[in-house]
């Protein structure tokens, strides 16, 4: 039997979108779903769902649940496929200190979880315990495939690709959406269909390289000049990527509240009115989480009413993925793998780069871009800097190379003097606790 595994199975939301997708599959809908992970709550509560889901769909799958650290090889054993949906320290401490402590040295953020000092702490507090995955996987699954969907992508993708023996792609769904989402946002809506697109570079910061209409017309002219008018006429909440746009000559993967924290430009406490000029959403994950962890509360309890829950494929790409691996039947995606032999060859090798893919019953096969222009190389390049030595800091547990991630990060070092950012980095270290290994 086919046994796809779950690490993160209590993020119930993902797990039931991602296991749904693969219940809608006529090659993965008899497959054993194991569900791993270590609150027992979170995990019952994902089983119960997932249940009356397989029930309302047919009843063809087996779903089995894992938990603690004590029963992760069973879980992973055997598996063909893993898909990694974990959050180390959750909401509730973690994502709370990973904002509260750098407002105490002004220094403000959006979402937190990519780049920027949340993004370097995140990466920190998550590597180790996807190192005991990988330990476990080279043992039990040697020959599975890793799908991960956590982020800080870039960082946690690129330390399984550099330094373990397990097959692993980082999959994000903001590439599947990138252009669709740009055409309607202005109003060409009549260029959607049989349109054709390149997106290369890296995580959150895959940039738009070419998009043409289905009879081969170059569409960025029209769409230069419609995102230009749009954020001189109007308030609405892609202002940052349409000036990217219109400033460096493309559009980009991930939203604007994520890309303002991605550089210097943006959120400067010496100039406060560009938050409200940009539209910029500080402190937007914790309200976010906030959010969702009531708006689950209540979608938990109907369900548990009516046992039911049906499903429609997304647009995930996971289930595909595994699908195409299992048929050999091609399949693209947009999938962060590593730079090996130049994807890109104005980004470093040990990068983990977001390129075209072409999966089949070999796997995951990266493709070749080329040259990314100068210009969006370098806007991916401050991105980098920051994810290598956080990387760098991880292997070696030397807490210099955290200072020095978050000097290099380009909001970080744009708004605080090195001796505040060794502070503030120290304090976060000391208020994560055990959450982070010991560095020297």
């Amino acid at each position: 039997m086919l046994k796809i595994t779950f690490m993160g199975a209590g993020s119930t939301v993902f797990a039931r979108n991602v296991i749904g997708d693969c219940m809608c599959s006529e090659t993965l809908r008899e497959a054993e779903f194991a569900l791993y992970d270590i609150d027992g709550q979170r995990l019952q509560e994902s089983a119960e769902i997932l249940g009356a889901m397989n029930e309302t769909l047919g009843g063809h799958s087996r779903i089995t649940t894992f938990l603690g650290v004590e029963n992760r090889k069973e879980a992973l054993r055997g598996a063909a496929f893993v898909v990694n949906a974990i959050q180390v320290g959750l909401y509730d401490p973690c994502t709370i200190i990973d904002f509260e402590v750098p407002k105490k040295y002004g220094l403000r953020q959006t979402i937190g979880d990519t780049l920027g000092i949340g993004g370097i702490m995140r990466a920190l507090r998550t590597i180790p315990v996807m190192d005991d995955f990988a330990k476990d996987m080279e043992e039990v699954c040697p020959d599975a495939w890793f799908l991960n969907y956590t982020n800080p992508m870039a960082m946690l993708s690129g330390y399984m690709q550099r330094y373990t023996n397990v097959k692993t792609v980082g999959l994000c769904h903001s590439v599947q959406v990138c252009s669709e989402g740009l055409l309607k946002k202005l109003k060409l809506e009549d260029k959607l269909e049989g349109r054709k697109e390149l997106i290369a570079g890296i995580n959150h910061m895959g940039w738009l390289l070419e998009i043409k209409d289905k009879d081969g017309n170059d569409l960025y002219p029209e769409i230069r000049r419609r995102a230009k008018e749009m954020n001189a006429s109007e308030k609405h909440d892609d202002m940052v990527r349409f000036e990217y746009i219109d400033k460096f000559g493309y559009y980009c993967t991930e939203s604007s509240e994520h890309n303002s924290e991605y550089n210097m430009f943006y959120i400067k406490s010496k100039y406060p009115e560009l938050i409200d000029r940009y539209n910029i959403p500080l402190d937007e994950y914790p309200r976010r989480c906030v959010n969702q962890i009531e708006g689950w509360a209540k979608e938990r309890d109907q369900l548990r009413e009516s046992h039911q829950l049906d499903h429609k494929r997304s647009r995930e790409y996971a289930s595909y993925i595994m699908e195409s691996i299992m048929t050999d039947e091609p399949y693209k995606i947009g999938g962060n793998v590593l730079n090996t032999g130049g994807l890109i060859e104005n980004l470093p090798q040990d990068a983990c780069v977001e390129v075209p893919c072409l999966v089949d019953g070999r796997g995951v096969n990266p493709c070749r871009v080329g040259r990314l222009p100068v210009q969006c190389a370098a806007m991916n390049m401050t991105n980098i800097n920051v994810q290598l030595l956080t990387l760098e800091a991880a292997v070696t547990r030397k807490k210099e190379h955290i200072y020095q991630a978050a000097m290099l990060d380009p909001h970080t070092g744009s708004e605080l003097d090195i001796d505040t950012i060794i502070k503030m980095v120290d304090d976060l270290i000391a208020t994560h606790g055990d959450w982070l290994p010991k560095y020297h």
